[in-house]
């Protein structure tokens, strides 16, 4: 029997994680999505599955709308919610999303209790600790995509800067995938070489910004939706690592328990991501100011909380 994945939202981002997942051919993937769309994940998993004899993969790809399509899942990809609109910030989509996410953690439950969920619906940390209560999951067990994306993104912009391969910069971003996010610099090199070694403080420091509103960016400039190119890509890494335990170190929406001083919340940081989820969390040596961002983001994570009624 094949490995299976299945992947909860047929919108863009979650056809966009079944595509490139199809093209590692790991895995049989169904993607789910509510009644209300009728056939359009069929349709969407059929087109995939045309694609199969071009792009090498032959794996089966199958659109539902009924949960119990998922039962022995090793793998959840939640990307369900309402997507970002000019203007929105992160933590806009709460209340709205905290009800889909309880509805579709609940089937989890049910249907595949003994899968890893990765949690990719904004706002991103809030919600994967909103699955992980609704679950009663462990906690290695649930983790989001967050400072991955953010990663990547700074990567990019690091890049275009010099005039580099993006294959040869590595970044860090920890914290929450929204405003208060933090990049690292100190953590962030071109084939080795830090950062602040080639590119002027204030260089920097506009990058830094960029990341922090890089998906505000795009949701401006698309106007009627958020990215998800970048964010499945990323997701895919995730769900590899977890399927070939490959160990992964990646920045990740975890559960902390003293880690950075925080405790009972999700937020970026590095991580290694291998069939036992998340296995290990790595707390970096931060200067005082980072030291100081990350703690104000994860506090800032824990007071919307209470609006979840935790």
């Amino acid at each position: 029997m094949r490995r299976k994945v299945s992947v909860i939202g047929a919108g863009n981002v979650g056809a966009s994680v079944a595509q490139y997942l199809a093209q590692k051919n790991l895995c049989d993937i169904v993607i789910v999505d509510i009644p209300e769309k009728e056939d359009m994940p069929k349709g969407k998993a059929l087109d995939l599955m045309e694609a199969g004899p071009v792009d090498f993969y032959d794996i089966t790809i199958t659109g539902t709308f009924d949960f119990a399509d998922i039962k022995d899942s090793e793998v959840v990809v939640v990307t369900s919610g309402l997507a970002r609109k000019p203007g929105m910030s992160r933590e806009d989509l709460l209340q709205a999303n905290a009800a889909i996410i309880k509805s579709v953690s609940e089937n989890i439950k049910k249907y595949a209790p003994n899968s890893y969920v990765i949690m990719v619906a904004n706002p991103l940390d809030l919600m994967t600790f909103h699955a992980w209560k609704v679950t009663g999951f462990p906690t290695n067990r649930v983790f989001g995509q967050a400072g991955i994306l953010d990663s990547i993104r700074f990567r990019t912009f690091v890049a275009m800067e010099l005039g580099v391969s993006r294959n040869d910069v590595q970044a860090m971003v920890l914290g929450g995938h929204g405003d208060t996010m933090v990049p690292l610099p100190a953590y962030t090199t071109v084939a080795g070489i830090p950062i602040t070694e080639l590119i002027p403080e204030d260089r920097i420091k506009a990058i830094s910004d960029r990341t922090r509103m890089g998906g505000g960016e795009i949701v401006k400039l698309l106007k009627t939706g958020s990215a998800y190119y970048a964010p499945a890509r990323a997701t895919v890494d995730m769900v590899e690592a977890v399927l070939l335990d490959r160990k992964r170190v990646l920045p990740c929406s975890s559960h902390l328990t003293g880690e950075y001083g925080l405790s009972d919340v999700y937020i970026g940081v590095p991580c290694v991501i291998g069939a036992g989820g998340v296995e290990k969390v790595f707390e970096l040596k931060l200067s005082d100011s980072d030291l100081a961002l990350l703690q104000k983001s994860g506090n800032t994570y824990k007071e919307h909380l209470k609006e979840l009624g935790y």
